[in-house]
């Protein structure tokens, strides 16, 4: 094998959306950037690609939305993107006195909203503590997430920069559950509250590590309105983006290029090792960046990596030859699915799913959300599939987790269990409406948390990485790394991806913060 070595001020261990902000932010700053990816194509969980033989449409694979990318990282690196706000918030199908029906949360018109609440409840009860909790975690937003792409405020600052105690009590010192419990009575309701607690987290409402309220957290405060946003173009149009700008600014962006191990002498002598199809290379550097999990550092370094991490969810693609009809005659497809659309997602459902993936089964009404992207972004369908009316449907599973897909039969089985919780509110079956790919095949692919683990190497299939932190620090940061949340036990190896301290999402914040580090540390 040739062997060949290089020298940087700064190595970037992965390229997805936040080891490509990083290398954008420094090469700006006119350091000598490297970024490796392991994979033949930058983007990592953020990439938009053709899912079916002969369909033309561009799915987002992996992940899906935005909400905490901050405008001024847009804003400051001259992205060429657009995010597209949804005005369906979410629907909720539901069966009341025997009858189909639904709540609808449409974010442009609060009238029709109430009304739905009304229809729902039979009074506006629910409604009115909808707008107060809302609001409560509005304020909250507005004070938090400024505060995301500044150093690392301490405890009683944040909280400080928050100040309602009731809030910061509600969501930061005891077990979501017990605040939604006090603050609505319906338990539909309750449920669409939880949910933004448990993506992509196994908890539960009143789980005391509070894994619930720090999920729910970062949830509802991105770019201080907790809005979910639908990039136009897909995925990739982001990560496009920014390799374009990292590229644009002088960063050496690498493809195809496995790190094999990171090994650190001390500042200025820390050594990436990397394998590509040329043979095995070497790159020094004076910091190396890991955007990969701290579990993927730890093998890198030759130590131990502690508790596995464990993801939590069912992905699923489809494309259908159109949308279906539901039950409830009142609802509008195309309105329905627009927004966050929620399958077996009340408060006591949440809880048996839960339960029965904690003893090691498949759920039996397995709790989901759908997206259909192509209502808000039609750009991701290719002329043939405008012609051809098609529309894409994503699927998210809750309680989840990859401990129950050690048997190979359980794929099949979370899909087919999940799939008739969403006949269960139809009109007709999914199955007559999905597309078929040049094969004759259903267009619907199902990935877990060992295929994220397999296919783009997240450990354990965990799209946070590891367990989400709250966003301050629990002690005195004693260099920049710590005062910006991207330290790891070694100085000159920085994290800067979800496994940071205000991580997770597609956000871009850990790399930000990991440059920000890096600047303050070498000027």
């Amino acid at each position: 094998m040739a062997n060949s070595s290089s020298r940087h001020d700064v190595v970037i261990v992965g390229g997805g959306h936040n080891g490509l902000v990083a290398a954008a932010y420094l090469a700006r700053a006119r350091y000598r950037v490297l970024l490796l990816e392991r994979l033949p194509r930058l983007g990592g969980a953020a990439v938009s690609a053709p899912a079916f033989t002969g369909v033309d449409a561009r799915l987002s694979r992996y992940s899906y939305l935005v909400s905490l990318l901050p405008r001024t990282v847009v804003r400051e690196l001259g992205l060429r993107l657009e995010l597209r706000r949804r005005r369906i918030s979410s629907y909720t199908p539901a069966v009341r006195d025997g009858k189909p029906t639904g709540l609808l949360v449409d974010a442009a018109d609060a009238g029709r909203t109430r009304e739905s609440f009304r229809a729902l409840t039979g009074t506006d009860r629910e409604w009115e503590a909808w707008r107060r909790f809302y609001a409560m975690t509005g304020g909250i937003a507005e004070a938090v997430f400024p505060t995301l792409t500044e150093p690392l405020p301490g405890r009683a600052e944040l909280r400080r920069r928050v100040g309602d105690d009731a809030a910061w009590t509600a969501l930061f010192e005891r077990p979501l559950g017990e605040t939604i419990e006090e603050s609505f009575a319906d338990d539909l309701v309750r449920g669409v509250v939880l949910t933004d607690a448990l993506i992509g987290t196994f908890t539960r409402a009143h789980d005391p590590s509070l894994r619930q309220n720090r999920c729910f957290l970062y949830h509802v405060i991105g770019n201080g309105t907790g809005d979910w946003d639908v990039p136009v173009g897909g995925m990739g149009a982001v990560t496009g983006a920014l390799a374009e700008a990292a590229r644009a600014a002088g960063a050496e962006l690498r493809t195809g290029c496995e790190v094999t191990a990171v090994a650190t002498g001390g500042a200025g002598e820390t050594e990436v090792t990397y394998r590509h199809r040329d043979g095995e290379a070497t790159a020094a550097a004076r910091r190396v960046l890991v955007n990969a999990a701290p579990a993927t550092l730890a093998r890198l370094l030759g130590e131990e990596p502690g508790p596995a991490p464990e993801g939590a969810q069912l992905k699923v693609n489809m494309v259908l030859r159109r949308l279906p009809r539901l039950r409830d005659p009142a609802a509008d497809p195309r309105e329905a699915f627009a927004g966050t659309f929620h399958i077996a997602e009340g408060y006591r459902q949440l809880e048996t799913a839960y339960a029965e993936a904690a003893a090691g089964r498949i759920p039996s009404a397995p709790p989901s959300e759908i997206y259909c992207h192509s209502l808000t972004d039609p750009s991701i369908l290719g002329p043939d599939a405008v012609r051809q009316g098609l529309q894409t449907l994503t699927l998210f599973g809750l309680h989840l987790p990859a401990r129950l897909f050690a048997d190979p039969t359980a794929k099949e089985r979370a899909l087919a269990a999940s799939l008739a919780q969403l006949d269960a509110v139809l009109a007709e079956p999914i199955a007559g409406c999905l597309a078929e790919d040049a094969d004759g095949r259903p267009c619907v692919e199902a990935k877990t948390p060992l295929d994220l683990e397999r296919e783009i190497g997240l450990p354990g299939g965990h799209i946070f990485h590891r367990d989400l932190a709250f966003p301050f620090a629990a002690e005195e940061p004693q260099s920049a790394a710590a005062r910006w949340g991207v330290a790891t036990a070694h100085p000159d190896i920085l994290l800067c991806g979800a496994g940071a301290v205000r991580g997770g999402g597609v956000s871009g914040i850990p790399g930000h913060n990991a440059a920000r580090a890096v600047l303050e540390d070498l000027r």
